[in-house]
């Protein structure tokens, strides 16, 4: 028999026709960084041959009703359900209020400061159904329920001693919940078996409303660009029900699900702790084509709760800075959906100027660099210790999803010291003979007290046959319509770097 899954809540047994929940045995979950989770319990049964009506109240705000999974994880029975509902309009002041209308019921007002019962008859409640929800049924279910809401047909209407009052008049006292109210979503199942008995069923379904991230903070010293990385998973539960001792597992990757239409536009090396000592909050493992993360310790994640777990850390991690000038700027709202030859035939295409140089941090993930494991994709923020003692916010941005033996390389800011010049110095065409020349100077002025090395990158965006007919300093082509200088620059000294481009097309 295979083992049980963890859970986070416990169930009392169910009989036929009764309503489980009170008492929810530990879950399972699976969290994807896509905004949703397979949510896994123990459910316990015990069903007499024949259809068992079962109430399970136990399911989050945001279900899949059409993912539900319900079997007995044994093999040894066979379920049948032979209709499924599920129901996500627990009590509230409004839905009671629809219960009753055209009934009176009582209203606590208060005259002179004192509290008094009056009669009002409800004519209209003001409930107005899945007024911000969104189906699969489309975008005009969703304007007629908005046409509702901003007609005014969300306000109450009482009737009192003859008159209308738009409102309520005081706080409504209901007699008593109706029959069909319920306290939180909850499925309805007509359960089919040959096999009576009480046994532990194994539920499985997909919700929306959960999800999670990774955060990376990490610390250069006042000199030298040795690390230290330590990296946080943060989980949050929007699902609406409480997850109590559960056994969670991450999933990272860029998994296919589909997702419905938003209405109107709107989707280590040295754990400086010894392993031996210490076992890790997290694990990671691949899984298919994806990485999965388990969390060591049983966490309780609460409604409306975001939380946060340790998964990475690592000390003396090497790494690089670097500088790049990227000079052309291209506006895409002016050139956006300009063709080659548009692009050829004017002369000031791509040839403003950006100024600024790119500060980049970059470092190799693998194990003899004290890391090696799948990171996931998530915000990076690098702080750089003062000759104080204190650390300083230097930048921040995101990674992807890095698998292990890959380089990080994260853009942090922009140099304050060093200033890229790029002037466009000829241009020259033949449409007789199809061909054109266009040059270009950049200058690099450094104003660090330090050497440092800029990277100057060029694209090659005229047409795509081309060739680098002179240059003043040695580059390599990285790829078909890119080329890149790297040039040395001593303290206060400014490079020109000059180069000819000719294509033919």
């Amino acid at each position: 028999m295979p083992a049980r899954l963890a859970t986070a809540a416990t169930l009392l047994t169910a009989l036929a026709g009764t309503t489980l929940g009170a008492d929810p045995a530990p879950p399972a979950l699976t969290i994807y960084n896509q905004n949703f989770a397979v949510v896994r319990e123990i459910v316990p049964l015990d069903l007499r041959a024949g259809v068992n009506a079962i109430d399970f109240s136990r399911a989050t705000a945001h279900v899949e009703p059409d993912s539900v999974i319900l079997r007995d994880p044994t093999g040894r029975r066979t379920l049948q359900i032979l209709e499924q509902s599920y129901r996500n309009d627990p009590v509230t002041q409004q839905l009671l209020l629809n219960y009753y209308e055209g009934r009176e019921i009582d209203f606590e007002v208060f005259r002179d400061g004192a509290p008094e019962i009056v009669r009002g008859k409800v004519i209209r409640s003001g409930f107005v159904p899945h007024q911000n929800a969104w189906n699969r049924f489309g975008q005009e279910y969703y304007q007629r329920q908005s046409m509702l809401v901003s007609s005014g047909a969300g306000t109450p209407l009482i009737e009192m001693d003859g008159r209308l009052v738009f409102g309520l008049p005081g706080k409504p006292l209901f007699p008593a919940l109706s029959d069909d109210s319920i306290l939180r979503p909850t499925f309805n199942w007509q359960i089919r078996t040959d096999t009576p008995g009480a046994f532990d069923a194994e539920l499985a379904y997909v919700t929306g409303g959960m999800t999670w991230e990774a955060d990376y903070n990490i610390i250069a010293p006042e000199e030298g660009y040795d690390l230290d990385l330590n990296g946080w998973i943060t989980m949050e539960n929007q699902t609406g029900t409480t997850f109590e001792d559960a056994r969670i597992k991450l999933l990272a990757g860029d998994v296919n699900k589909l997702q419905p239409q938003a209405p109107m536009g709107y989707a280590m090396r040295g754990m400086a702790m010894a392993e031996a000592a210490m076992a890790p909050n997290v694990t990671e493992k691949s899984f298919d084509e994806y990485h999965l993360y388990t969390v060591a310790r049983p966490v309780t994640l609460r409604d409306r709760e975001t939380k946060q777990v340790e998964f990475a850390t690592a000390s003396d991690v090497a790494s690089r800075q670097l500088y790049v000038y990227d000079g052309a700027w291209i506006d895409p709202n002016q050139y956006g959906y300009w063709n080659w030859d548009q692009i050829r035939r004017e002369p000031s295409y791509g040839t403003q100027s950006n100024s600024k140089v790119w500060v980049m941090r970059e470092f190799e993930n693998t194990e003899a660099n004290g890391l090696g494991i799948a990171l996931p994709k998530g915000k990076v923020r690098f702080y750089r210790q003062d000759s104080d003692g204190r650390l300083e916010f230097v930048g921040e941005n995101m990674i992807d999803h890095t698998p292990k033996d890959e380089t990080v390389r994260v853009y942090t800011g922009n140099a304050f010291d060093i200033v890229g010049e790029r002037t466009q110095k000829n241009y020259q065409v033949n449409w007789d003979d199809d061909w054109l020349r266009e040059s270009f100077e950049i200058k690099l002025r450094n104003h660090k007290d330090e050497a440092v090395e800029v990277v100057v990158i060029e694209h090659l965006y005229r047409w795509t046959n081309w060739e680098v007919q002179r240059a003043s300093d040695p580059f390599n082509k990285t790829d078909a319509r890119t080329i890149e200088f790297r040039v040395r620059l001593a303290p206060d000294e400014e490079k020109v770097i000059r180069y000819d481009a000719f294509y033919t097309w």
